[in-house]
C-alpha cells in the first residue's frame, strides 16, 4: 500500500472539501481547510520527499468564473514537479496534452467517458487513443444507492447507471493503466472509510487502484491496509496535518 499525495483546487485555491457537497452552482463548496499555501508548495513539498503518483484535482469546471485560476494553479503544480503528478478535472482529447506537457505523468478522466447516465465507448477509445493506455486513468468515483455503488461525475453531482462490479474492473483495465476510486459519501469527512467497497476492491487483483475516502486516523489507514489485502493505494485529504487535520505528513515518508 503506497501513499498517494493530493492536490485538490477550487476556486484557484488549494483545499479540502466535503467530496457530496460540491456544486457548479455559483461554484459552492462546504470546507474542511483552505491552504493559505499555493499548489506549487504541495508539489516541490511531495517532489523533495518522493512521493510519486498523486493528484492535482481541478475542482471548477471549464467556463467558471474560477476556472482560469483554478487551472493555473494546477499547472504551477505540474510543472514544479514534471512527472510526479497526475492530473485530472475537464479532461477531454482536445485540452489532454496541455496538462501532458505541462509536465502530468498522466491524466484522469471520468466525465467524458461516463456521461448521460452510461459509458460512452466512443469517448473511451478517443481518450485512449489520444493520451495511450499507460498515460489514462479513470476515475471510478462512486456513491451507494440501493446498496449498490455507481460511478458519480461532474464533480461527484450525477449519478451514471454504471455499476462498480468486477466485470467492469476487468473490462475497462483495457483502456488504461489504473483506476482512481473515491468513496464519495464519506469523502472529506475523516469519519471512517467505506469498508464495503475496500474489501471489494482488495479482492480484486489488476490494476493499480488508488482509493480515497474517509480515513480519518492511523487505525483507518491499518484498517484499508488488511481489508484491502495491501493491494490498494491511499490518499488522505483532510485528515493530513498539511490540510489541518491529525494524521502526521511525516508517516508517510
Amino acid at each position: 500500500m503506497r501513499f498517494r499525495p493530493c492536490i485538490d483546487i477550487h476556486n484557484g485555491k488549494v483545499k479540502q472539501i466535503v467530496g457530496g457537497s460540491l456544486t457548479d452552482r455559483r461554484d459552492f463548496a462546504k470546507e474542511n481547510f483552505v491552504s493559505e499555501q499555493t499548489a506549487d508548495w504541495y508539489a516541490r513539498l511531495y517532489k523533495k520527499d518522493a512521493l510519486r503518483g498523486g493528484h492535482v484535482i481541478l475542482l471548477n469546471k471549464a467556463g467558471s468564473p474560477y476556472y482560469e485560476a483554478t487551472k493555473e494553479q494546477a499547472f504551477r503544480a505540474l510543472r514544479a514537479w514534471p512527472g510526479g503528478l497526475q492530473a485530472g478535472g475537464g479532461i477531454t482529447p482536445e485540452n489532454a496534452w496541455e496538462f501532458l506537457d505541462a509536465g502530468a505523468s498522466q491524466v484522469i478522466v471520468t466525465s467524458y467517458v461516463f456521461r448521460e447516465g452510461r459509458i460512452h465507448y466512443e469517448s473511451l477509445n478517443q481518450m485512449r487513443d489520444a493520451v495511450g493506455k499507460e498515460r489514462l486513468v479513470l476515475d471510478l468515483s462512486c456513491r451507494k444507492r440501493d446498496g449498490i455503488y455507481y460511478i458519480v461525475t461532474d464533480r461527484w453531482q450525477n449519478f451514471t447507471d454504471v455499476a462498480v462490479t468486477e466485470e467492469l474492473l476487468w473490462e475497462l483495465s483495457g483502456y488504461c493503466s489504473e483506476f482512481l476510486i473515491h468513496a464519495v459519501d464519506v469523502e472529506g469527512q475523516a469519519s471512517g472509510i467505506e469498508e464495503e467497497l475496500v474489501r471489494f476492491l482488495g479482492a480484486w487483483q489488476g490494476i493499480p487502484v488508488t482509493y480515497a475516502g474517509g480515513v480519518g486516523s492511523m487505525e483507518d489507514l491499518e484498517k484499508l491496509r488488511k481489508l484491502g489485502k495491501g493491494r490498494l493505494d491511499v490518499t488522505v485529504g483532510s485528515a493530513l496535518d498539511l490540510f489541518g487535520g491529525g494524521i502526521p505528513y511525516e508517516c508517510f515518508i
